[in-house]
């Protein structure tokens, strides 16, 4: 059956435009000014609606065992949660341990998320061995469609050195690939927690104080200056503040090739998150790196409006309230992250676009068409065009609503936006020409594709 959604206003990384989105089976099929619907199709009246491509989150971690525990969204309840927020595509991180092949690793993601996603996904390969066993496997990555990696530069069971990032991104440079770096100085903040315990302080506030914004600022210097030695881009993920961004542009200067990502949580939070004086309160906000200053977040809004960082992703790394209990006593026992995948459309367009912070098609930009280009998937995800997959986003500016942790889908069971105003809303998402979510039911069950990507494209 076809379908015409008519009426709307049609948002791409270049503007917006008033325009009817003609589609049939999981591809669409014409978009113009005006389309005649032919006899049979179904009319779709989106008056007053935005039509956005749906949204692509190339940062998540479900199922992820981390700190003696596993993450409390897996790909079932995880990507509903995506889903319901306007998210129709997720690039999730495989990641084997150390000792273990990378081709296990990705078998074993495919085993938890085949058949349990709702919505469309891929996967990132985590490198954290470098030997000629996973040297040889590079090939085969590509081979089964995975062409983005990534590297840590701190947390002990994952992070690589600086000779492994070298030789291992040598190897990538061979293939066309691209590989994101989670940036902060190890070392260093293991030196500032040694400090923090021998002076008996293990409260939530230390977490932010151990990890401070310079040393992420550095981390991302010396990564930069590695892949200067190479001659590869790179792509800086979760980056939170503006003095890890002025070593990015220094870069640029000197002609090397940079992709920043930032997230919602370093965009509408501040570190005073952290010093709530009740542990529950406070511990919800523990995330790597941590949430910065009202400066930091007026830089990055900056670089998002000037195309100095290119996507916003939600690094979702969800665990319950009791998970974050193992850390009452040790800040660092605290497992990291938090729930964002359900909110961050609404987020970016409420504290962003109707801001005046950033426009419509900077938010397309950075949550659909640029994370569909430098992740290889680009022009099926990411654009609403002829032959692109039927992902559609219909959004209600007059749907003003609060976000509320009983309203969501996500297992976290709580939300760091509790009570934030919402300017419109997601009224209806379209996964490949399927009504997948409608006034936030959600109507399809593990409908969700596994996508093979290819080179970057940004």
């Amino acid at each position: 059956m076809k379908t015409l959604f008519r009426g709307g206003t049609v948002v791409s990384g270049k503007g917006t435009k008033k325009a009817d989105v003609l589609i049939e089976g999981e591809k669409i099929l014409q978009v113009a000014r005006t389309v005649t619907p032919q006899p049979g199709t179904r009319v779709m009246d989106v008056t007053g609606k935005l039509l956005l491509p749906g949204f692509i989150d190339a940062h998540t971690h479900f199922d992820l065992d981390v700190c003696g525990t596993t993450t409390a969204d897996d790909f079932a309840s995880g990507t509903r949660a995506a889903l319901r927020g306007g998210t129709t595509t997720v690039v999730d991180f495989a990641c084997p341990n150390k000792g273990e092949s990378l081709r296990y690793g990705l078998e074993l993601w495919h085993r938890k998320a085949d058949g349990k996603s709702s919505c469309d996904y891929s996967f990132h390969m985590t490198i954290d061995d470098w030997n000629p066993s996973i040297a040889a496997e590079i090939d085969h990555m590509y081979a089964a469609g995975i062409s983005s990696f990534k590297m840590y530069m701190t947390y002990p069971a994952m992070m690589i050195g600086d000779k492994a990032i070298y030789f291992a991104l040598k190897k990538l440079k061979e293939k066309g690939g691209i590989c994101g770096f989670h940036c902060e100085n190890s070392e260093l903040i293991d030196a500032l927690v040694e400090e923090k315990k021998a002076a008996g302080e293990n409260g939530v506030g230390c977490h932010p104080r151990t990890r401070p914004a310079h040393l992420e600022a550095e981390a991302v210097s010396r990564l930069l200056r590695i892949a200067q030695t190479v001659d590869i881009p790179v792509v800086i993920v979760h980056l939170t503040n503006a003095a890890a961004l002025h070593e990015v542009e220094a870069a640029r200067k000197r002609g090397q090739r940079v992709y920043v990502e930032t997230c919602p949580q370093y965009l509408v939070l501040d570190e005073s998150v952290y010093d709530l004086p009740d542990y529950r309160e406070a511990s919800q906000y523990v995330c790597s790196p941590p949430i910065r200053t009202a400066a930091d977040q007026r830089a990055l809004w900056a670089g998002l409006r000037k195309g100095e960082i290119q996507t916003v992703s939600t690094d979702h790394c969800s665990f319950t309230l009791e998970q974050k209990e193992a850390g009452r006593d040790d800040f660092t026992k605290i497992p990291g992250g938090v729930p964002g995948v359900e909110t961050r459309a609404e987020l970016i367009y409420t504290y962003g676009v109707t801001t005046r912070k950033i426009s419509l098609a900077t938010m397309c930009r950075t949550l659909s068409e640029n994370p569909a280009k430098l992740y290889g998937m680009y022009p099926r995800k990411g654009v609403i065009a002829a032959g692109a997959d039927a992902d559609l986003v219909i959004y209600d500016p007059a749907a003003d609503h609060t976000l509320r942790a009983a309203d969501l889908v996500s297992r976290a069971g709580y939300t760091p936006y509790e009570g934030f105003p919402i300017r419109g809303g997601v009224q209806q998402v379209w996964l490949r020409g399927t009504l997948a979510v409608d006034h936030g039911a959600i109507l399809i069950g593990p409908e969700g594709k596994f996508i093979p990507r290819g080179k970057c494209m940004l």
